[in-house]
């Protein structure tokens, strides 16, 4: 049974726990995940550096520290940290406004990004304060990402026709693509179709060639494929001597171990980056947690939200202080990763570990690398999260989220990523506040031979000719307190020999001021007409606070526990269940 000390240390450390368990059947386990996710995590590490504007190897950099930080300090077992493709698009539409793509002053602004992303984040998990990033709803950042990957893909088309095209939005892209279409390059775009094609087929005909191989194997081959075509094109390039096409390659990259150092700031420079910084913050964690959770459904392991806020502040600090930009979890390479049979968190420190080796050792390699074949790496790998029909099933199950992702996606599209994220948020509180105004509000009656209650417009029901038994679905406050009066109010005026209202408070969690007024201006108005005002299944929390109001003194009826005692005592002879 472990101390107290070691159970103080795990909260803090959580690679304490698995560590004093680890195993050789562990480690070997690990490093086959480790293997197969370094397949991916090479040429993708490159792609999204170009997607945030920044050198390539700034991605491999992006891979190293925060993976070791996070799995040091990270819940999920199998949760693989590093840079990704919405997250790369949000740091290059937050600093290219900015600063000249590409330049000292960007790359330093986009290490500063990454730092205040990793201060964010830890102060929002060490203060508890991770349920306010997800206000942001589902519906919201699923259309969010939706649009975003529309947009990285296009992001990646000018490298496909070696042409200046713009990407901020779906209106400039458009724009700039009319402007120089008479210019479009052709063996880059050959080459660029060329590698998408055998990034969509390859995996099929292997998967039919090779059916009879381990799957393990199998799934191997399959994942590195996006390497291999690195390989293979850096190859093509360097024996058959292309680039005297035009077709553009990466270029020299710098050998060595990421420099670690505090980029530049200014309190101006701060200011500037905040913005920006808080909505990758926001959107970083809703992805990594939403990947977390589902790893830890599948390993039936714990999952604290803080801590994951806390783990991913810290590995953001780290990527900020080794020359590299934003990270969050790799939806791709956590799926591959748990597949692959990782254990422990110790799969991603073993990545890390090859991309340290890949970034002292073999960089010189991939200077001959086409531009086209990274951005066909990119389209292939984020087209697959274009998929239309979660707008239609929103739309179908809840207009209002249907319209916020609708909102969102066009936001996205056509201004820009932060503003539609923007936007989407703010559609999302208004047709919350929308649907809280106007709360479903139902007269209901016995449903016979039972005591439940059901809306008498759906069941056949019992009602009393002197009786309104009225059903609140809604937490009561200022929002709705006169939608509620005005119910009443039309209730009554359609009796005219009625004795009593009951209001049943079973779906009500809370009665703020404004709603509690609102009841005694009902009580008051109901008494002058010589009309009871009652009450039934009010919840604890809610009768203690109206036990220091004033409408339980001057309430004219009385409050039951059961909708049905309330029924039955006013008029027996209808209200009967047996």
């Amino acid at each position: 049974m472990p101390t107290k000390s070691q159970s103080k240390l795990s909260n803090i450390l959580p690679a304490w726990q698995w560590l004093q368990h680890y195993t050789p059947t562990a480690f070997r386990a690990d490093l086959l995940a480790a293997l197969i996710v370094i397949a991916m995590l090479v040429p993708q590490g490159m792609a999204y550096a170009m997607v945030a504007g920044l050198p390539p190897i700034m991605g491999l950099y992006a891979s190293i520290l925060p993976m070791i930080i996070y799995a040091l300090v990270g819940g999920s077992p199998t949760l693989s940290i590093g840079p990704v493709a919405l997250i790369s698009m949000m740091t290059f539409a937050t600093l290219q406004p900015l600063y000249e793509v590409g330049s000292p002053v960007y790359i330093q602004a986009a290490c500063l990004l990454a730092v205040l992303v990793g201060i964010l984040s830890t102060l929002f998990g060490i203060f508890r304060f991770g349920f306010l990033i997800r206000l942001i709803s589902h519906p919201v950042i699923k259309s969010f990402i939706i649009a975003s990957a529309v947009l990285i893909a296009l992001s990646q088309f000018k490298f496909l026709v070696n042409l200046p095209l713009k990407s901020g939005n779906i209106l400039e892209f458009i724009s700039s693509t009319i402007e120089y279409i008479r210019l479009i390059h052709l063996p880059s775009l050959a080459f660029g179709g060329l590698s998408i094609l055998l990034l969509i087929y390859a995996p099929k005909i292997l998967t039919a060639l090779f059916s009879k191989l381990n799957k393990n194997t199998l799934n191997f081959l399959n994942k590195a494929i996006p390497l291999l075509l690195v390989f293979f094109s850096i190859a093509f390039v360097h024996f058959l001597h292309i680039e005297q096409f035009g077709i553009k390659t990466v270029g020299e990259i710098p050998s060595g171990f990421p420099p670690l150092a505090m980029p530049f700031w200014s309190w101006d420079l701060v200011i500037q980056l905040l913005p920006g910084a808080a909505m990758i913050t926001m959107v970083s964690f809703v992805e990594s947690i939403s990947i977390a959770q589902a790893t830890a459904f599948q390993k039936r392991s714990e999952l604290n939200s803080n801590q994951e806020l806390v783990a991913l502040g810290l590995a953001n600090l780290s990527a900020g202080f080794s020359a590299s930009f934003p990270v969050t979890g790799s939806l791709s390479r956590t799926v591959v990763n748990a597949d692959a049979g990782a254990k422990t968190p110790m799969a991603g420190v073993l990545s890390s570990i090859f991309i340290v080796i890949v970034s002292l050792y073999l960089t010189g390699i991939f200077k001959e690398l086409p531009l086209a074949v990274l951005a066909a790496t990119i389209i292939v790998s984020i087209w697959k999260l274009v998929d239309f029909k979660p707008f239609l099933e929103a739309w179908r199950y809840s207009k209002a989220d249907g319209i916020a992702m609708w909102v969102t996606f066009f936001g996205v599209l056509c201004i820009d990523i932060s503003t539609g994220l923007i936007i989407g948020i703010i559609s999302t509180f208004m047709l919350l506040l929308w649907r809280i105004s106007r709360p479903h509000i139902a007269v209901i009656g016995l449903v016979e031979g039972t005591q439940h209650f059901r809306n008498i417009s759906r069941h056949d029901v019992l009602t009393s000719a002197n009786i309104i038994s009225i059903r609140i679905d809604e937490n009561l406050s200022f929002l709705n307190a006169n939608t509620l009066k005005e119910f009443v109010i039309a209730e009554v005026s359609k009796n005219e020999h009625l004795h009593h209202v009951v209001m049943n408070c079973s779906s009500v969690s809370n009665i703020d001021l404004s709603a509690l007024e609102a009841l005694e201006d009902i009580n008051a108005e109901l008494s002058k007409l010589k009309i009871q005002l009652h009450f039934s299944e009010i919840k604890g929390p809610v009768m203690d606070r109206l036990k220091s109001s004033k409408l339980l003194e001057e309430l004219s009826g009385n409050i039951y526990l059961t909708h049905y005692q309330a029924m039955h005592e006013l008029d027996a002879q209808t209200f009967c269940s047996v």
